[in-house]
């Protein structure tokens, strides 16, 4: 005849997760920490290259222009007459921010100037034009 034990009420026969959510919530945090929350313009573009080209700080507005003619904002495509308010928008946010803007090297010229217009018309002072180095 076999015995079989049970366990008394008081006995704590559970798992102890403490030590795994513990874990857990430091990668979350390292994670967090680590991500870098840079808003992209939306699309892939052939940047020019330029000698001079310098890096500019975190905080800027990105605004692409395609080769197509598209024009990119935060992964949206909008209308380049839109662009005043959303910039005025992205740039309550950010008072110091500047805009930059990435046109690829195909990109009509005439696009990027209107694009460059309708940010000076937000109030921004500091417009600049993406490029690579060589």
């Amino acid at each position: 005849m076999k015995v079989r034990r049970h366990a008394a009420p008081g006995d704590d026969t559970g798992i102890d997760l403490t030590p795994m959510l513990d874990v857990i919530f430091i990668m979350l945090i390292f994670f967090i920490v680590t991500t870098s929350f840079v808003r992209e313009a939306g699309i892939e573009i052939n940047r020019p290259a330029a000698e001079t080209a310098s890096k500019q700080e975190q905080n800027s507005i990105l605004i692409a222009v395609s080769a197509s003619g598209e024009v990119w904002m935060d992964g949206q495509k909008v209308d380049a007459r839109a662009l005043r308010g959303l910039i005025r928008k992205r740039r309550s946010e950010h008072p110091q921010a500047a805009v930059v803007v990435q046109a690829d090297r195909d990109a009509k010229a005439g696009l990027m100037v209107q694009v460059m217009d309708q940010a000076r018309l937000a109030g921004v002072r500091d417009v600049a034009v993406a490029a690579e180095q060589p």
